[in-house]
């Protein structure tokens, strides 16, 4: 009996909950419901946005240059279900008609509009003033421009002939800058309108064996970055998108061979089509005036750019050592 005694005595009992300090039971509650609410929040304001994205394109004007592009498809499909006045402009008029049908198809025909056609070829001068002329008569008014049209050669520089460089320019530069002025005094007369551009990151950095694209992209970031100024006071607002590649919703990684193309990988550097759509709804909605699509890497290179140029230029000379080594291996 004494033993047992004993152990009974030397025995510890477990603590209730009412012992428990009152300061640790709350925290204990506390942090569920701050995470609880927090992710509501987060919630609410991703559905929120997502709302508002919506509602600031519908019944507006929309024109979408290269709509047949991945980035255009996927930005006609966002636009027309959001009840947006849709302009596709593309070069084959057969993929345009398709395209069109696929959207009505899969959109309900009391909340959209169908979507109007206009043949445009950046890369055929001559046929611009009867396509912008076109564009304008098909509502009378524009509210959104999109610049989507691009053209990309990979080569030395001694390797590009001149007719080259002057389709490079035309696609990416004479061709975008010849339908902005085209419809500015119709966005002008109203006092209203927005001009996204979506461009290459290369318009704000060069990368080795991309010398007229880099040229081509350097001059149209200007003139939009000049013009931004220049029609603030008619309410028009100038935007531009600049991402690092456009790739498929799928794609796969490259394999790398050299340092700088890092800078210009379809994966993990490069965006969907999806993520860009989204980011343009966005900058839209926010009349945001620049915005950078692109990880951490390709941001770094810019800053340093500006602020390291030596090292910049040291990095890119040695990747086209180390691309060179590569191809003699």
């Amino acid at each position: 009996m004494v033993v047992e005694g004993q152990s009974d005595s030397n025995r510890t009992e477990p603590e209730s909950f009412g012992d428990m300090d009152p300061a640790l039971i709350n925290t204990a509650l506390l942090v569920p419901c701050v995470v609880v609410i927090t992710a509501g929040l987060f919630y609410l304001y991703g559905a929120v946005t997502s709302l508002l994205s919506k509602t600031s394109v519908r019944n507006k004007v929309v024109v979408i240059t290269d709509a047949l592009s991945g980035l255009g498809k996927e930005c006609a499909g966002v636009f027309h279900k959001g009840g947006a006045r849709l302009i596709l402009c593309g070069k084959d008029w057969k993929k345009l008609e398709a395209l069109a049908d696929d959207l009505e198809s899969t959109s309900d025909p009391s909340s959209t509009f169908p979507p109007k056609l206009v043949l445009l070829d950046f890369g055929d001068m001559d046929s611009m003033p009867e396509a912008t002329a076109e564009i304008l008569e098909c509502y009378g008014c524009l509210d959104v421009v999109i610049l989507n049209s691009s053209l990309k050669v990979k080569a030395p520089a001694q390797s590009v002939s001149l007719e080259m460089d002057k389709l490079l320019m035309d696609n990416n530069y004479f061709g975008p800058v010849t339908l902005v002025k085209g419809v500015l005094m119709s966005m002008i007369s109203r006092r209203t309108g927005h001009l996204l551009l979506v461009n290459s990151i290369q318009g704000k950095l060069a990368v080795p064996f991309r010398t007229t694209y880099a040229a081509s992209k350097h001059a149209v970031q200007a003139f939009f970055d000049c013009l931004r100024a220049e029609v603030q006071e008619y309410g028009i607002s100038v935007s531009t998108v600049s991402h690092t590649f456009i790739g498929p919703a799928a794609g796969k990684e490259l394999p790398s061979k050299s340092i700088w193309s890092l800078l210009y990988s379809q994966k993990p550097h490069g965006v969907t089509p999806e993520e860009a759509a989204t980011e343009i709804v966005k900058t839209l909605s926010n009349k945001r005036k620049e915005v950078v699509l692109a990880p951490s890497l390709p941001k770094v290179a810019i800053y340093a750019r500006s602020f390291f140029p030596n090292v910049f230029f040291a990095v890119m000379g040695a990747g086209v050592k180390n691309a060179a080594a590569f191809e003699n291996m």
